[in-house]
């Protein structure tokens, strides 16, 4: 098994996503990227600690690999738009990718090159770390199975990526869920 962190915006959105795409086995979300130590899912929320909410996904690299978790990541949200998806607003819902080792920061940079393409030049997804990674509280975790399908943000803004998910990326979807 291998791990990726990755924040593009609201964790339960993206947390989502991969929880439908093959070969990962866990998807966590969390606090990344920032300055306070254990933060709470309120104070990343005040932008004050610098922390990005995202998630981290334990994958099979015989099944996906790393590049390919970072192509499904930058093609279901909106890599161009700077410390924002949709009306989630600032810092803690930048776009970036944070590798734990150096062949994961090359993969990265190879995956925003692949992204500026389709893109035209506009992403602004960072690369960042070495950085802490801190579990977000427990009713975060496997929100969309629990109570997203009944909060209206998430009805309005998880569908639609799980749509893109199944469109661009259909051979990485887990069938029974398609």
């Amino acid at each position: 098994m291998e791990t990726a962190i990755v924040a593009g915006g609201c964790f339960w959105c993206t947390e989502a996503v991969f929880r439908d795409v093959i070969g990962v086995s866990g998807v966590e979300s969390g606090y990344i990227g920032g300055q306070v130590p254990d933060p709470t899912y309120r104070e990343v929320c005040s932008g004050l600690t610098g922390h990005a909410e995202a998630i981290k996904v334990d994958f099979d690299p015989d099944v996906i690999s790393y590049a390919e978790v970072l192509d499904v990541f930058l093609g279901t949200h909106d890599p161009t738009q700077l410390n924002r998806q949709g009306n989630d607003v600032g810092t803690q819902y930048r776009s970036a990718i944070f590798p734990l080792d150096d062949a994961q920061r090359g993969e990265a940079e190879a995956a925003i090159a692949r992204a500026n393409q389709e893109h035209d030049g506009k992403v602004v997804t960072t690369i960042e770390g070495p950085a802490t990674w801190y579990p977000a509280e427990d009713y975060h975790q496997e929100y969309w199975e629990s109570d997203g399908q009944r909060n209206p943000y998430c009805l309005a803004v998880i569908p639609p990526k799980l749509a893109k998910l199944r469109k661009s990326f259909a051979a990485k979807v887990r069938q029974e869920q398609s």
